[in-house]
């Protein structure tokens, strides 16, 4: 899989995945602990991947 995502972009991501991961952990409770978990883990992934599939249908790419 080839990267489409810019390592400024890829360190937004993982700097609000981990805020969005610890909100749900720390404040969040029933449906919306659950949606930030996905959330979070999302913008994790794709942090580390440096792939995101959403660019790739829109047919962006934040990589020079």
């Amino acid at each position: 899989m080839p990267t489409n995502e810019s390592g400024l972009d890829r360190t937004i991501r993982a700097l609000l995945g981990m805020i969005i991961v610890y909100l749900a952990y720390a404040s969040f409770t029933g449906i919306w602990q659950v949606a930030a978990y996905v959330i979070g883990i999302i913008l994790l992934f794709t942090a580390v991947t440096g792939f995101c599939m959403l660019y790739k249908l829109l047919g962006i790419s934040t990589k020079k």
